[in-house]
C-alpha cells in the first residue's frame, strides 16, 4: 500500500511544473486526496461493503470536488490535475500513467448493468472539460483535447479534438513512453480543428463556383452582342443610334 501511495505522489513530478515537494502533494493536491478516498472505497467495494464504499466515495467527493465511483478500476501512477468537476463512472477502466484534467467526465450512455463507461489505456492524457461517453476505448498513448466529446474509439497514439471528437494527426502513430509529457493533450500548439478545416474547404469550393457562374453569365451575353452587330445591314448606318463602325 505504501509503495502504491509513493508512486501516486511521485507521479505528480514530471506532469505539473508547479509541484515543489512530496509534502506539498500530500497537503495541497485534491487529485491525490480523491485518489486516497478511491483506494479505500474500492477496497470496501471489492470486499462486499457496497454501501460503505459509496459512503467513503461520497466523503471524498465532498472534500475534493472529484467523484470517483468505488467500482471503477484505476491503474498505477494515476494523476488528476486541479481536479474540480471530474466524474468517473462505475465501470470505467483506467490504465497506468493516465492524466486527467479538471472537468473531465468518463460517463455512461445506457441503463444496462454491464459495461457502460469508457476504457482508457496506458499513458493517456485527457484535457480539461473533455467528455468520454459510453463503453468506448481510448488506446494507449492517445490524447483527448480539451472540451472534446468522445463517442467512438480512439486509436492508440493519436490525438482527437472537437465535437464529436475526430482524429487530427492521421498516419502511423508513434507511441514513445520516453517522450515529454504533453499537458492537456495538446501535442503541439497548432493542432488543426477538423471542423474549421471542413468549413474552409467549403468556402474555397463556393468561391470557385461563384467565379465559374460569373464566367458563364458574362460569356453568352458577350457572344449575343457580337452576333447582333454582325447581323446589322449597312442601311442601319443611316438610322439613329448608328453603329460605331459605320
Amino acid at each position: 500500500m505504501w509503495k502504491a501511495l509513493r508512486q501516486d505522489i511521485d507521479s505528480v513530478f514530471g506532469r505539473d511544473p508547479a509541484v515543489r515537494s512530496r509534502l506539498e502533494v500530500v497537503l495541497c493536491y485534491p487529485g491525490f486526496h480523491a485518489l486516497l478516498f478511491y483506494r479505500m472505497s474500492h477496497w470496501l467495494w471489492l470486499h462486499g461493503f457496497k454501501l460503505g464504499g459509496r459512503f467513503v466515495s461520497h466523503i471524498g467527493r465532498f472534500l475534493s470536488g472529484i467523484e470517483i465511483h468505488p467500482g471503477a478500476t484505476i491503474g498505477e501512477r494515476f494523476f488528476i490535475d486541479h481536479g474540480m468537476g471530474v466524474v468517473i463512472g462505475e465501470t470505467a477502466e483506467i490504465g497506468d500513467n493516465v492524466t486527467l484534467y479538471h472537468g473531465v467526465t468518463l460517463g455512461g450512455t445506457t441503463w444496462n448493468k454491464g459495461k457502460r463507461h469508457p476504457t482508457l489505456g496506458d499513458n493517456v492524457v485527457v484535457g480539461a472539460g473533455a467528455k468520454i461517453l459510453g463503453p468506448v476505448t481510448v488506446g494507449d498513448g492517445a490524447a483527448v483535447g480539451s472540451n472534446a466529446v468522445v463517442v467512438r474509439d480512439v486509436p492508440p497514439g493519436h490525438t482527437v479534438v472537437g465535437i464529436p471528437a475526430r482524429v487530427v494527426d492521421h498516419g502511423k502513430p508513434k507511441i514513445d513512453e520516453s517522450k515529454p509529457f504533453t499537458p492537456y493533450g495538446a501535442a503541439k500548439p497548432d493542432i488543426p480543428d477538423p471542423v474549421t478545416k471542413a468549413i474552409n474547404g467549403l468556402l474555397e469550393h463556393i468561391a470557385k463556383l461563384d467565379a465559374r457562374i460569373a464566367e458563364l453569365e458574362t460569356g453568352p451575353k458577350a457572344n449575343a452582342d457580337e452576333i447582333a452587330v454582325a447581323n446589322l445591314d449597312d442601311d442601319d448606318c443611316d438610322k439613329p443610334g448608328k453603329r460605331a463602325d459605320c
